[in-house]
């Protein structure tokens, strides 16, 4: 079977959002796998892609057809080659990774769907949420006890944790939260 793209990129197949459009158009028989978190995904997504997030992919790998290939999408990257990796580990072997994710795809100008009631994506969450508590922490150092500050300080050492080690206890959280939630999906 002809791959859907076959440009090679860091020894894992690889295609430009204007490939993977034009195979698509032409009725190639690739599936298009996002592995990006559900608000993510119902913030914007290439119209027939299916959701696997890359936290849940070992279990949602048996919904995957091993028999066509796979076009893994996530935010610019990242997240696809690491998805390639683990699906190449549980034998998956027509893998392919959309360059630059969906960023990518939107910047090119080529269409997404988007869910009319997305949650907003979990980095604007976390921003919003993480602001809400510097300020709170603020004002009730000033207007009822000046040991409020250290939430603040908290806060601040939390997001210069997870600036260091790439990880967010936070977002984490936020994830599990119902409105970032799949319809129909267990907790």
């Amino acid at each position: 079977m002809e791959s859907c793209c076959s440009k090679e990129s860091s020894g894992c197949a690889s295609c430009s959002p204007g490939e993977l459009n034009a195979k698509l158009s032409a009725g190639a028989d690739c599936a298009l796998v996002d592995v990006r978190e559900f608000a993510e995904y119902a913030g914007g997504r290439i119209a027939g892609s299916k959701l696997a997030p890359l936290a849940s992919l070992e279990s949602g790998a048996s919904g995957l057809d091993r028999a066509r290939e796979l076009v893994l999408v996530c935010r610019a990257g990242r997240r696809s080659r690491e998805a390639a990796n683990r699906l190449a580990a549980m034998g998956f072997s027509k893998l392919v990774v959309l360059e630059g994710g969906i960023e990518a795809w939107k910047g090119a100008g080529l269409p997404v769907e988007k869910d009319p009631f997305a949650p907003w994506a979990l980095e604007r969450q976390v921003r919003l949420v993480a602001g809400l508590l510097v300020l709170a922490g603020v004002l009730l150092a000033h207007f009822v006890n000046p040991s409020w500050i250290w939430l603040s300080g908290f806060v601040g050492a939390g997001l210069t944790f997870a600036a260091i080690t790439d990880t967010c206890m936070m977002g984490n959280m936020l994830a599990a939260m119902p409105w970032n939630r799949q319809p129909g999906a267990r907790p």
